[in-house]
């Protein structure tokens, strides 16, 4: 099994923070990516283990991927300052949410949540 993580992040710095926190964690960085179109042509390739999404990139909201993610039982969590929880909550239930700015332990609490729910399946 892969200990791939996608991310969906636009904002340089935060993705550099969001690499060295999954990296810490243990696990590989399958993709980095900054819009939804590089997300959607990422999942075209494989899924991942598990993916960290922020809501709003470059060149849209994040949902057509995270719909794939969520079709595919890819454990997600979200880590976005825009999103609307009770929405995100209705639509994935399964999702986490880690809202910005949260702590690096927290992040890598939830990572390793997901990579433990991607193994019980």
């Amino acid at each position: 099994m892969t200990r791939s993580v996608l991310i969906a992040e636009d904002e340089l710095i935060v993705a550099l923070d969001l690499e060295a926190i999954v990296e810490e964690a243990g696990f590989e960085v399958a993709q980095t990516c900054e819009s939804l179109s590089c997300t959607q042509e990422a999942l075209d390739h494989g899924m991942p283990a598990c993916a960290i999404l922020d809501v709003r990139l470059v060149d849209g909201e994040v949902y057509p991927a995270a719909d794939r993610l969520n079709a595919a039982g890819v454990p997600i969590i979200f880590h976005s300052g825009h999103a609307d929880e009770a929405q995100l909550r209705d639509r994935y239930p399964e999702a986490q949410f880690c809202p910005k700015p949260s702590s690096p332990w927290s992040l890598r609490d939830a990572l390793q949540r997901a990579m433990t729910q991607k193994r019980a399946e």
